[in-house]
């Protein structure tokens, strides 16, 4: 029987665009959820912004307990992460700062109480220097955003972590109804925003060479490849490439043309003039539109690419048990 205490009660540091979308999600899945922020009236906003991610999260399917009054809020740190199972920080991406946050959460925390950073680009090697009794607890659990939505979470052990700490996240994640992913060597930024940087460069030397305005460089993405990285992933889209010889023939078919094109990708030095360049024809893109409508969009769509996907899974499951037990 195990011994590990389940994880029923999260702290939340940092309420911005990340960490009030961890908390609508937490929520939503029947966790209580205490909340700190030092920002002016981040509490209203905070509550604003599970009001308003609520339908999206009933649509997805809310836990049995999910409440919105489970929700508490604190300014004082140790008030916030006293009882927590799991901590999960959202601050600045500041080495100093995040390493003086960690020694303080060290201090307050027991020892089996797991610290997981959202951040998207310091490495936890770094970071859990500044927990000097119990580094073997803290883990990056990065999401992608918003996290209510977007099921992926990279999680990344540093030099100190425990594999027991990195068991216990994943399972904690997975158990939310995440994608997880576990990086076994700390690179920075990741693996999706490496992958998106990757990707943005070469859009950015395309419109910033006249090449394609920012419209049609999106048109290309989201209506090409894009929908099939919504469906499968790089290496399996290959695979399908490769007709009935699979991955070894799309290699023997396509390695020199792909690795003729990386010779001549752009390398964009993002000057005040390229930038503008960019801006401008994204704002061409944009219209009208506002933000807020831009996000509704994606959102919408995002949760019905969610729910095929979900149904395909499960019916694609359910085939494959009764042939089993045929």
């Amino acid at each position: 029987m195990s011994t590990i205490k389940p994880i029923r009660r999260v702290a939340i540091i940092g309420t911005g665009v990340i960490g009030a979308s961890w908390t609508a999600l937490f929520l939503a899945k029947g966790l209580e959820v205490v909340a700190t922020d030092v920002a002016p009236n981040a509490e209203a906003a905070l509550k604003r912004f599970v009001a308003a991610a609520w339908p999206a999260l009933e649509r997805l399917g809310l836990a049995p307990g999910a409440s919105q009054s489970k929700l508490s809020f604190s300014g004082d740190l140790a008030t916030a992460v006293k009882g927590a199972d799991l901590v999960q920080e959202n601050g600045p991406e500041r080495i100093d700062f995040k390493k003086k946050l960690y020694g303080q959460l060290d201090e307050l925390l027991p020892a089996d109480v797991i610290i997981a950073s959202s951040s998207s680009g310091l490495t936890m090697s770094e970071i859990q220097t500044g927990c000097r009794a119990h580094p073997e607890r803290c883990v990056i659990g990065h999401p992608f955003n918003p996290p209510h939505v977007v099921p992926l979470v990279e999680i990344v052990g540093g030099a100190k972590t425990s594999e027991d700490t990195i068991q216990r996240a994943t399972e904690f994640y997975t158990a939310l109804g995440k994608r997880s992913i576990r990086l076994h060597k700390e690179v920075p930024g990741h693996v999706a925003n490496r992958l998106q940087s990757a990707l943005s460069r070469e859009v950015y030397h395309l419109v910033a060479e006249g090449v394609v305005t920012a419209a049609d460089a999106d048109t290309a993405l989201s209506w090409g490849p894009g929908l099939r990285w919504g469906i499968m992933g790089s290496l399996l889209l290959n695979h399908l490439g490769g007709g009935q010889g699979g991955i070894e023939h799309f290699f023997e078919q396509f390695s020199g043309p792909m690795t003729a094109w990386w010779k001549v990708l752009g390398q964009p030095v993002l000057t005040p003039e390229v930038q503008k360049k960019l801006i401008d024809s994204v704002r061409a893109e944009v219209g009208s539109r506002s933000i807020d409508e831009l996000a509704a969009e994606r959102d919408e769509m995002l949760l019905g690419l969610i729910e095929l996907r979900t149904k395909v899974e499960k019916a694609s499951a359910a085939s494959g048990k009764a042939a089993r037990a045929g």
